[in-house]
């Protein structure tokens, strides 16, 4: 089956290798796109030298050029309270050096006005480069719903701003299909893609564990993605799935086949609904 929209491999995905091996990695599975993580999202992540004129960098453009894998965003940007948003200028200049199209964005700032306020300066810094800020709700953030992402929109009001659901966080927060009718239709520009367990984590360690370490692959878990997906507008997928159990046993190059596999039967069966 034929599948239009683009496919990426989201870092955390595959976080096992190197950003220059995860594009190698895509390129074998049959994927479009990568997602790179560009800043590290814990203390205890792999830590490259992912910013700048690089050795690493220049390799992952070689690697870019030779396979025709894109990048299709970077992360994972925080905005805390004594974030200094110009500092991030040197990495969203690597994006763009990349080709990034976009930024996955958290809320971690509790005063709602100066987060409207960073994220407002951030899209600003970013739009020069081309590149669209996007907030993505988690349910122990400070942005925990798809609401809460709307208000922040509408406070922000910016041309090259947007909102990402991720499957998992969106299921495991306060919201609902209709909520989604909230956002507005050009803040769509990515999602993310993966499943879960059906029995929802009773505490934020449970879901911060859920979320880093026990994904499932699209279509064999217990979140009704094909509802979600049908209440969203067509647009590009970063595939997030990270499993630790499943990576001891299959190598990246494998997990990544099955997960974009699983997504086209994913999506195959929404075409179907909607014909």
């Amino acid at each position: 089956m034929a599948i239009e929209r683009p496919i990426g491999l989201a870092a955390l995905t595959v976080l096992d290798v190197s950003p220059a091996n995860q594009i190698i990695v895509a390129a074998e599975a049959g994927y479009t796109h990568v997602g790179l993580r560009l800043i590290p999202a814990t203390p205890t992540e792999p830590v490259y030298a992912t910013v700048g004129d690089t050795p690493l960098i220049r390799e992952v453009e070689r690697r870019l050029k030779e396979t025709g894998i894109k990048v299709l965003d970077i992360e994972i940007f925080r905005l805390k309270p004594d974030t200094r948003v110009i500092n991030f200028l040197p990495v969203l200049e690597t994006g763009a050096r990349l080709g990034a199209s976009q930024v996955l964005l958290a809320g971690n700032d509790p005063d709602r006005n100066r987060l409207a306020d960073n994220f407002a300066q951030l899209c600003e810094i970013a739009a020069p480069l081309g590149i669209a800020i996007n907030i993505e709700p988690m349910p122990w953030t400070d942005i925990p719903t798809v609401n809460s992402g709307v208000e922040l929109l509408k406070a922000a009001n910016q041309n090259n701003q947007g909102m990402i659901i991720d499957p998992l966080h969106f299921d495991r927060g306060a919201n609902t299909l209709e909520d989604l009718k909230n956002v507005p239709k050009d803040c769509w520009r990515y999602m993310q893609l993966c499943d879960g367990t059906k029995e929802k984590p009773k505490d934020t360690e449970g879901l911060l564990y859920q979320a880093r370490n026990y994904r499932l692959s699209p279509g064999r878990g217990g979140i009704d993605l094909v509802s979600l997906l049908k209440a969203l507008p067509e647009m590009p997928i970063s595939i997030e799935c990270c499993n630790d159990e499943f990576a001891l046993s299959h190598s990246p190059i494998e997990r990544a086949k099955m997960y974009i596999e699983d997504t086209k039967k994913l999506l195959k069966q929404v075409a179907e609904l909607n014909d």
